[in-house]
């Protein structure tokens, strides 16, 4: 079989440009202008919002990446469950999705880009989402993902912008695909411990958005290539708000801290963390720590910011949904524009 992760430069969203490099680039976009844009770039959320009439909106996002594991299929559908992640980090619900495509013709079997879009029609059945067409060009170094189309209620849309002070951080996934899929690449890694991170990364988010639909959310992200921390600080920014995290509570998939040892930590990792700038870390959370909970996630699960007293419900919601591993792992605070503690 080809090693597919041989064949590109990082691994997933590891591999997507770092937190301060997309800031200089999103400097040079002009806002839409258009009253019926309710959501840009310009609050990092997870997709575009675009409203239709007084009860439809449309979301729409975009997501592609590199080889990160070595199964075609498995490829597919996680970048499938990726991309219509942004749509249910959003509170919507996906309606179509294009393919985007880059393939080396000369080097790679067609075949092979066979079974990517194979696996990613399957994620996309799942999740009721049909597949229209797509997109392709030659490139020396494949990629691939989905332009997704979905629909919300504008009243009902989750943002970034949204967190109180008092609202628990609820994540309904654990971490660490960063750090498994660079041990792949490395060779470092065992069928077991590959199998349960792939299998995380294929789960739809479509479950966690029930679930939140169940309380009162007031901002959802989810968690992909900044990281657990880059995407809170999203949050906490549009927001105008402070958070504290306990680090102790931020559920990771198995080994993640012994391969992060190991130097398998990607450099998309390594450029989240560089650009944690507002974080204060407790003398207590050690480099390793830090580095994990900054790791470039693909196809991660959501965070919400929801009233304390819905968390209990949201957690026993999205255990009802088949999502165990949610976890509250902080709070929403008063305090300086976009701080985030880190405790031990």
């Amino acid at each position: 079989m080809t090693r597919l992760t041989s064949l590109s430069h990082g691994a997933g969203c590891a591999c997507k440009l770092g937190f301060n490099d997309l800031t200089d680039i999103l400097g040079h976009i002009t806002p839409a202008g258009d009253p019926a844009v309710l959501v840009d770039a310009s609050t990092r959320d997870d997709a575009a919002l675009y409203q239709l009439s007084e009860d439809r909106a449309l979301v729409a996002t975009i997501d592609f990446f590199t080889p990160i594991v070595d199964d075609p299929a498995d490829w597919g559908a996680i970048a499938a469950a990726n991309a219509l992640s942004d749509v249910y980090a959003m509170g919507g619900t996906p309606l179509f999705a294009l393919n985007v495509t880059a393939w080396p013709r000369e080097s790679l079997p067609f075949s092979i880009l066979g079974e990517v879009l194979q696996g990613a029609a399957l994620v996309c059945r799942e999740a009721r989402c049909a597949v229209v067409g797509g997109h392709s060009i030659d490139d020396r170094e494949p990629k691939f993902g989905m332009a997704v189309i979905g629909d919300v209620h504008p009243a009902q849309a989750w943002t970034n912008s949204g967190a109180r002070p008092g609202d628990v951080l609820v994540l309904t996934k654990p971490i660490g695909t960063g750090v498994i899929t660079t041990a792949l690449k490395r060779d470092l890694i065992d069928a077991d411990t590959l199998a349960v991170a792939v299998a995380c990364m294929r789960t739809l988010n479509a479950g966690a958005a029930r679930a939140g639909r169940t309380v009162t959310v007031h901002a959802a992200t989810d968690v992909t290539g900044f990281g657990l921390l880059g995407h809170l600080r999203n949050i906490v920014k549009s927001s105008g708000v402070a958070a504290e995290v306990d680090s102790s509570a931020v559920p990771l998939l198995p080994r993640v801290t012994e391969l992060a040892a190991q130097g398998a930590i990607p450099g998309g990792s390594r450029r989240n963390l560089e650009a944690m700038t507002e974080v204060r870390w407790d003398d207590g959370v050690n480099d390793l720590q830090r580095s994990i909970l900054c790791d470039a996630q693909t196809s991660g699960g959501l965070l919400f910011a929801v009233p304390g007293e819905d968390a209990t419900a949201l957690v026993s919601a999205l255990e009802r949904e088949g999502t165990p591993a949610a976890a509250v792992i902080g709070r929403i605070v008063k305090g300086e524009l976009g701080a985030i503690e880190v405790r031990a």
